[in-house]
């Protein structure tokens, strides 16, 4: 795409207003900046799209929102689904009611109506309203944890899942097809309102929404237990829904880092709103330590990621990573279930390709089969639908290891409301034990092995960074690596091509996950590597894992796992380069 053209075809357009055309002239003399802003279209991918706040074609602002929605109004149009209608949701971020709003208005436009929630509301609940409201759609607002110049756009299908494959390829066909502002159609909002086309979303939803989560515990009898709990929304949706789901779960002793308490896209007292950061603890470690807590708790902005840190002595606290609280959850759902006699032979565990192998072996010891997917729940989503279509398994619990997972059915997406809401069951069942969660999670090392993971990101922008990621990938497929550190590669795993390979016996079979950019290995001692580029930002991700097998404690297990994971990310990140 001609850069330059593009430019001068936003200034001309009569569609745009004054503003944006003032933003973009006052670029005119910054070559590179308009060559960012103007070399593509941002990308309406398989998960929406996600971007930079700004004006111009590779950005997020209300006329690449209307585009997009303008191709999603005219492939519901298709599909003759468009009486059932689409909620929408939103977060924190900078313009996100004001894309919320915008979006709306064009599917009122093409005639489909909307439910558009009165303020911001956590991913989760959107997943969870899609179903509930019987709509055809839903689409929510936000960037996730990404810094605060973001913003981004996700969409849903019926089952309350982000969009499947093929479904997700003909929506952005759709949405490619729309070459110019002249063929968006957008509704005055007045105009909508008298024709209840845009319809506001009420409390009955939240209400349900929280209902829905509450059922999801084990222990309800556990109401009122005296645990200590410090929690931090990070200025984000977590702070209405997390205080509601504790307070009507009994939890009393609850400490909320009134600092952040607040919505506030610009998230003002942390570097960024990521649970993954131990940086953004940073408050509600100051208040643990006042109110000697027990648990630490952390929601991203649209509160479907949650990060944890325990108390492990009195004054110190150790963060739990994403793969740590997964596995911990899974142990104590599966336990919780078995002793209830509710564990069920068809039940099922899903976790991804680049998450712990941990999970695998618990799974097995309950007797609980276990599925990998590849990154990203939308297809923990498509295998939920499958299972309640065939009835064959039934889904009990998943995630990820980006720190995001779901007990249960009643959403589609990672609910970070009710992960806290477990973590503080499981830590309060556990003190019955007189354990804390870092004892429980210690003692599940010493039951299944000591497993442990890291991740590596490469950050690679503008054009430059999107011709090196596909090198990159390129370099790994024609020129594969035989051993890593001196350790063989026993199996490689190419998602794109759609084949894994033994590489001891040079014998292929294919894959039977979906076709993605992503290459795996599997090395002689049980460890593994993954590379993969970001679906949501300018990176080349990789991912280790490892297994000590031989170890008298933790810190022994903990010092040869970060020996093995030095040695291969050093030896990845080289190549990358």
């Amino acid at each position: 795409m001609d850069y330059k053209k593009e430019y001068e075809r936003w200034l001309q357009d009569p569609a745009i207003d004054e503003a944006t055309r003032q933003e973009l002239q006052s670029i005119a003399t910054n070559d590179k900046e308009t060559e960012d802003r103007f070399y593509t279209y941002l990308a309406f991918g398989t998960a929406g799209m996600r971007g930079v706040i700004g004006a111009g074609a590779n950005r997020m602002n209300i006329y690449t929102v209307r585009k997009a929605t303008q191709g999603l109004a005219n492939y519901i149009l298709a599909q003759g689904t468009e009486k059932k209608g689409v909620v929408i949701a939103y977060d924190c971020r900078r313009m996100s009611p004001e894309f919320c709003e915008e979006a709306a208005l064009v599917l009122n436009g093409n005639g489909i109506h909307t439910y558009v929630f009165d303020s911001l509301r956590p991913t989760p609940e959107l997943s969870f309203a899609v179903r509930h409201l019987n709509c055809t759609a839903g689409i929510v607002i936000t960037a996730s944890h990404n810094p605060s110049e973001y913003n981004g756009y996700k969409v849903y299908w019926d089952d309350g899942g982000q969009v499947p494959y093929p479904r997700d390829y003909a929506i952005i066909e759709e949405v490619n097809k729309v070459t110019d502002f002249s063929q968006i159609k957008v509704m005055d909002r007045v105009e909508a309102e008298k024709a209840n086309l845009f319809r506001i979303a009420g409390p009955d939803v939240d209400t349900a929404y929280i209902q829905a989560v509450l059922k999801e515990r084990r222990h309800p009898e556990l109401a009122g237990a005296p645990l200590k709990i410090v929690f931090t929304p990070l200025h984000g949706t977590g702070y209405v829904p997390v205080q509601r789901v504790l307070a009507e779960a009994g939890y009393e002793n609850v400490h909320i880092v009134e600092k952040q308490a607040q919505p506030d896209g610009n998230f003002p007292t942390i570097s960024s709103p990521n649970p993954e950061d131990y940086k953004a603890f940073a408050l509600s470690e100051e208040l643990a330590l006042e109110t000697d807590a027990d648990i630490m708790l952390c929601t991203d902005p649209d509160a479907d990621r949650m990060g944890v840190a325990v108390r492990v002595a009195k004054g110190k606290y150790i963060p739990f990573n994403g793969n740590m609280t997964g596995a911990l959850l899974t142990e104590y759902i599966l336990s919780q279930d078995k002793a209830s006699e509710k564990l069920s032979e068809n039940d099922v565990v899903i976790s991804t390709i680049v998450s712990t192998d941990m999970t695998r072996t618990i799974s097995e010891a309950y007797g609980v089969t276990y599925m990998e997917v590849l990154t990203g729940f939308k297809y923990f989503g498509e295998k939920i639908k499958e299972f309640e279509q065939s009835g064959n398994y039934k889904y009990v619990f998943g995630f990820e290891e980006s720190y995001g997972c779901l007990a249960g059915d009643h959403a589609r997406d990672k609910d970070a409301v009710e992960a806290v809401l477990l973590l503080c069951e499981a830590a309060a069942f556990y003190a019955k034990e007189n354990k804390t969660l870092w004892d429980v999670m210690v003692d599940t090392y010493k039951k299944y092995g000591f497993y442990k993971e890291s991740i590596e990101s490469i950050t690679l922008k503008g054009v430059e960074g999107l011709a090196d990621i596909r090198r990159i990938m390129t370099g790994f497929r024609e020129n594969p690596p035989k051993d890593i550190g001196g350790v063989a590669i026993i199996e490689r795993r190419d998602y794109q091509e759609g084949q894994i390979v033994d590489c001891i016996t040079g014998n292929a079979t294919v894959a039977t996950l979906p076709k993605s950019d992503v290459m795996y290995y599997v090395l002689e001692d049980g460890s593994w590597v993954c590379i993969r580029p970001s679906g949501t930002e300018p990176k080349i991700k990789l991912y280790f894992g490892t297994l000590v097998k031989e170890w008298s404690d933790v810190e022994e297990a903990n010092q040869k796992a970060d020996e093995k994971l030095s040695t291969m990310t050093k030896i990845l990140k080289e190549r990358c380069m």
